[in-house]
């Protein structure tokens, strides 16, 4: 009896936060750990499952990397960056946009499909949902977001239908372009005026000096941390790609653990949260 009524107090405690997002959006980046290990992809589906049936307009952008790797790795082809950003001459953006629209993109809608959702595949190139201009520096079709076309993903905000969404943009020269999923995320959000920006990592959140989570931040608190070094490699552009969102007019960004079970639940229906959540401040 203890145990249910514990089951009950949890639901109590999710109930304000239901109410507050009911018919409201929520983007969510969908990539790392969270995506390779079957369970946490159980899990991720479920969640996702739930807030459509509760109400909610959960929008997925997911990643890729390993998988492109991967497939590169198994046709002979080495995959070389710089600054970060994968080298994607034309054959490359072949495969890129091979593994992330027609198998990864398809095995997430699936996934959902499985657990009683009604998920749907787009690929940027839908509808003109990512229009994409080539990056400055020499490294082929490597885009970053010119502007999206909310129209395509706001058609199914009303619908039973769950955008699943591959970060492949068109350029001007009808040309596909491999964009950051992070940006393109952050970008639908802001198009969107989402209530939230979910951003799934492999780590907790945002650390402090002595590796403690931070539970919130806004921008001046992210920029001093940025400057001391708090912040630093790789959570950097995920906090600024965070910080841009809110201050284009998404509620919250929130940096996530999706190496534990049901993260998204835990962090947007508990009122502690699991990690960092980032305000406009």
């Amino acid at each position: 009896m203890v145990k249910l009524i514990e089951k009950a107090d949890t639901l109590i405690e999710a109930l304000p936060y239901i109410k507050k997002f009911y018919g409201k959006t929520i983007v969510i980046k969908y990539g790392g750990h969270a995506m390779e290990n079957e369970e946490l992809k159980d899990s991720f589906a479920q969640d996702i499952v739930l807030m459509k049936f509760i109400g909610i307009n959960p929008v997925i952008v997911h990643g890729g990397g390993p998988q492109i790797d991967d497939m590169l790795k198994r046709l002979g082809k080495k995959s070389e960056f710089k600054r970060g950003l994968r080298v994607t001459d034309a054959e490359t953006m072949e495969i890129v946009e091979m593994v992330l629209v027609g198998k990864v993109n398809k095995e997430i809608v699936s996934l959902i499909n499985q657990h009683g959702g009604q998920a749907v595949g787009l690929s940027g190139r839908d509808g003109g949902l990512i229009k994409a201009k080539k990056v400055k520096a020499d490294i082929g079709r490597v885009g970053e977001v010119d502007r999206i076309n909310p129209q395509v993903i706001e058609s199914l905000d009303d619908s039973k239908f769950i955008p699943v969404i591959a970060p492949v943009g068109e350029g001007e020269d009808g040309k596909a372009y491999n964009i950051n999923a992070d940006i393109v995320a952050g970008k639908i959000a802001s198009s969107l005026k989402a209530e939230k920006f979910i951003l799934l990592t492999d780590v907790e959140g945002v650390l402090d000096n002595n590796k403690k989570l931070i539970s919130s931040l806004d921008a001046k608190k992210a920029s001093d941390a940025i400057k001391k070094g708090v912040i630093a490699g790789g959570m950097i552009p995920k906090v600024e790609c965070c910080l841009d969102a809110v201050k284009e007019g998404v509620g919250k960004a929130h940096i996530v653990d999706g190496r534990i079970k049901h993260a998204i639940l835990l962090e947007i229906f508990t009122d502690k949260g699991i990690g960092t959540e980032i305000v406009k401040g």
